[in-house]
């Protein structure tokens, strides 16, 4: 999608993980637990939406975890879109 738009962008590969540092960064002082993927087997088998992890715990399995890492991530500037949100992934874009 964003292709088609022209938009200009750095793809990073979340396969590959960030680490502690980077995914701390990343996620800076919005709700750490809006990174998780609810469709993950650990999200599941760990029952995270009822017991979720500390914020120190959640990074450090992310990190970990990469697949635990709610994607795709769309920033632009302060704003930040997790998942597939067309809408505002074409909003977001479209901010000069």
């Amino acid at each position: 999608m964003l292709r088609a738009t022209g938009a200009e962008f750095e793809e990073v590969d979340l396969n590959k993980g960030l680490s502690i540092e980077a995914l701390d960064q990343l996620i800076g002082t919005r709700d750490y637990r809006l990174f998780l993927n609810t469709r993950n087997e650990l999200y599941r088998e760990r029952n995270m939406k009822d017991h979720p992890p500390s914020r120190e715990e959640a990074l450090r399995l992310m990190a970990a975890h990469p697949n635990l890492i709610k994607r795709p991530i769309l920033v632009k500037g302060s704003r930040i879109v997790l998942g597939w949100d067309e809408a505002e992934m074409r909003d977001a874009v479209s901010l000069t």
